[in-house]
């Protein structure tokens, strides 16, 4: 019993995707209003919250269906 391998958690790559996901937004955000940018609104928010979502959605989808 002693020399059974630790379980090692299934979502630990999710967790650090959501660290990565969250700076990179934060980062392009300040870039946006440091910059002034002119790009539209409805881009501005896709690239904040709508592209990462889904980036992690689909990221948390694919971890989960391992075995």
């Amino acid at each position: 019993m002693a020399n059974a391998a630790p379980r090692n958690n299934r979502l630990m790559p999710w967790y650090i995707g959501i660290v990565i996901v969250l700076a990179a937004v934060i980062w392009v955000g300040y870039q946006m209003w440091a910059t002034s940018c002119p790009a539209p609104t409805f881009i501005q928010i896709g690239v904040l919250t709508v592209i990462p979502v889904v980036y992690l959605a689909l990221m948390y989808l694919t971890f989960v269906s391992q075995k």
